[in-house]
């Protein structure tokens, strides 16, 4: 399998629209990476906005991020959220320095806005965040998924299928 040996972590809070997480995870696991799923706490049960849930397996202190060749972040509402955590944004600076995967669709792009590491890269996302990217120095473009370098990033659901051979691309490279 394609990915066998890549590390994938997913993180999750409440609201988190649940195509967005539950797509990449189906496929990255159908492509053989092992594939966490962490929260603030552990074994807890978050529920997605349209009502299908998923129970952590790490909380967000339990995770070694120096572990893991990429990162997903879901959109949805729980990008605000994630994006008030330090140890969140800290996974994402993590990431950004060592040049692993980021992967991030719709609303997420918060996350990485607020984690400082836009400056100068070509992103998409849903339009509605748009101008909170550029103001963080991306530069937005109105695409179903782009990758620039090791960010890759998606616009909506329906832009899945475009946004996850992204990722399983760039993972195959690390």
């Amino acid at each position: 399998m394609e990915l066998n040996g890549k590390r994938v972590l997913t993180i999750v809070s409440p609201d988190y629209d649940d195509l967005e997480l539950w797509y990449p995870i189906i496929r990255l696991r159908e492509a053989g990476a092992h594939v966490d799923i962490a929260g603030e706490h552990a074994d807890t049960t978050y529920k997605g906005k349209y009502g299908l849930s998923v129970v952590s397996n790490l909380s967000f202190d339990e995770v070694d991020i120096t572990q893991y060749d990429g990162i997903l972040v879901p959109g949805g509402w729980a990008p605000d959220y994630l994006r008030r955590l330090d140890s969140v944004l800290e996974f994402i600076r993590y990431m950004d320095k060592e040049k692993r995967v980021i992967g991030q669709i719709c609303h997420a792009g918060w996350v990485l806005s607020s984690a400082g590491i836009l400056e100068g890269k070509t992103v998409t996302s849903t339009p509605g965040i748009k101008h909170d990217l550029m103001y963080a120095g991306a530069t937005w473009v109105d695409e179903p998924a782009v990758a620039d370098g090791h960010v890759i990033s998606g616009r909506r659901p329906p832009d899945l299928h475009i946004y996850l051979p992204l990722v399983i691309e760039a993972l195959k490279k690390q």
